[in-house]
């Protein structure tokens, strides 16, 4: 079922067709005199954050969790392999993986677009266009980072310039957007000026937090490129860095939901993961997915005696569910068909990560607290290394809290754990790599689209792929995902071009900076 309508894309779509076909006085004798011609720029924000966190036909389940989260085994699926659409038998099927691409482009982005040119218009709204631009380049990475080479410079001009068929820009290019974009956005805020405020589900309006989401976003953007333009991907981590990233978790992008009837209220990962797979009510017996926690995370999260596995894992034992440490068992990534053990998997615990008023956390601050420790490593930044990494796993550790008391660690135990698993500072740039980003593939459960760019970039944690029968890959984790097969029909043209540039339309082809 669809979360949120589609009103903003049919509405401009209608009018951009209207526009290429009317004759002369048609436009003015159409018009309703008493509608309002002008946008709501705060209704537009609302729905833009609602959107782009994946609340319309089913992209969280799809990309995400089905996909995304399987890839970096977070998630495992006991699916046919005729039905290999689930993301560990590497299977390419569009309704799955083209969603993403189908649906930011014709919603979240066009509502942007919009709501950016109704204030670009009026100085006075300087603010929130700025905090609306921030938006559309967490949403363009996400784009780029799934498929490559996308449309930017020309999307979103279909009302405005009569590009129906925008052209898909390179992902160096796009990249190069991106960085601008932000520096310009952050550049643009003024104090003066007039702020969005309950409208805004992020912030509320404060500009400060505002241009710490905007650094963080350019210094996750500028790691993205360390393997294909580091002198560039320095440059541009020193200026985030500069310029003040989100450490503290008071300036975390976080969006609140609630608990009540209206489905768009609630978190969006919860509604559908809960709505389309993991049943609570079935007691662990009959998830519509055969879904369940991978047994790669699970195996390391026990390995390392990690405090945070009773906060996010139960079993299903005897009808309740049980979060004891030593019964908690993943599925293997690659299981063709629901075992007959299957209750006996571990999966989200429903009391802390699967309550409909769980916090959506955006960008964290143990985020920027691991990409700060590699930056370190890297001497693109001064300061203690070990401390920094120290600081992401407690901030990771500590984020659970506000997920309701079920979710509070004792400071003894994270205290234990970051003494257990401190940054080797003796070790390779490979070894302390390979911490740091594990660190950071744990705190990204969940942010799957995340943790499966940056698995793809560093490698780590080393994961070892399945070879289901009749898998795409030869048996190798995806590295990207196809595009939207209605772009072949109705963007063929460009769609080639990108193909012609990047390589075939396959789940195997290596995106610019994946190299």
């Amino acid at each position: 079922m669809q979360r949120i309508t589609k009103y903003t894309f049919a509405l401009l779509l209608g009018a951009s067709m209207g526009l290429a076909s009317c004759d002369k006085g048609f436009e003015e004798m159409n018009t309703n005199p008493n509608a309002s011609t002008k946008p709501n720029v705060d209704y537009l924000f609302s729905q833009s954050i609602l959107q782009g966190n994946y609340v319309y036909d089913r992209v969280y389940f799809y990309t995400s969790y089905l996909t995304c989260g399987a890839f970096v085994q977070h998630f495992a699926f006991g699916k046919e392999v005729t039905l290999a659409g689930s993301g560990d038998k590497y299977g390419q099927v569009d309704s799955y993986q083209g969603q993403y691409f189908r649906f930011a482009y014709t919603n979240v982005l066009t509502t942007l677009g919009e709501l950016i040119r109704t204030a670009d218009a009026n100085p006075d709204l300087v603010n929130k266009s700025a905090s609306a631009r921030i938006w559309r380049v967490l949403i363009q990475q996400r784009i780029t980072d799934l498929y490559g080479d996308v449309p930017y410079s020309e999307a979103g001009k279909a009302v405005t310039d009569r590009v129906y068929q925008p052209k898909y820009d390179a992902q160096s290019a796009v990249y190069d957007g991106m960085l601008r974009d932000l520096e310009s956005a952050i550049g643009a805020f003024n104090d003066g000026k007039m702020k969005f405020g309950a409208a805004d589900f992020v912030y509320k309006g404060d500009v400060a937090k505002w241009k710490k989401l905007g650094y963080s976003l350019m210094l996750r953007i500028a790691m993205r490129m360390t393997k294909v333009a580091p002198d560039k991907a320095r440059e541009w981590a020193q200026k985030a860095i500069a310029g003040g990233i989100i450490m503290q978790e008071s300036d975390q992008a976080i969006v609140q939901y609630g608990s009540g009837s209206q489905n768009y209220n609630v978190n969006p990962v919860v509604f559908e993961i809960v709505g389309q797979d993991i049943k609570p009510s079935s007691k662990g017996a009959d998830n519509t997915e055969n879904g369940k926690f991978s047994k790669t995370f699970i195996d390391f999260l026990k390995a390392k005696n990690d405090p945070r596995l009773p906060v996010i894992s139960v079993v299903w034992k005897d009808g309740k569910p049980d979060t004891s440490a030593a019964i908690q068992r993943g599925m293997p990534n690659g299981t063709e068909g629901r075992p007959d053990d299957f209750v006996t998997y571990s999966e989200p615990n429903p009391a802390t990560v699967l309550q409909n008023s769980a916090p959506l956390i955006v960008v964290s601050a143990a985020e920027m607290r691991f990409l700060l420790t590699e930056a370190v490593l890297r001497t693109w930044a001064t300061g203690n290394a070990a401390q920094t990494y120290k600081e992401g796993i407690e901030i990771a550790m500590r984020n659970w809290a506000l997920f309701g008391e079920g979710g509070r660690i004792a400071p003894d135990k994270i205290n234990a754990y970051t003494t257990a698993n401190a940054l080797n500072m003796a070790g390779s740039f490979n070894d302390q790599m390979n911490q740091v980003h594990s660190q950071f593939w744990i705190a990204s459960l969940f942010d799957e689209q995340e943790a499966y760019a940056n698995w793809r970039r560093t490698g780590f944690p080393v994961l070892v792929p399945v070879n289901a029968k009749d898998n795409m890959t030869n048996g190798t984790i995806p590295r990207r995902l196809p595009y939207s097969r209605t772009e072949q029909g109705s963007n063929r043209s460009n769609y080639d071009a990108a193909l012609a540039r990047q390589g075939a339309d396959l789940l195997t082809t290596r995106i610019w900076w994946d190299k």
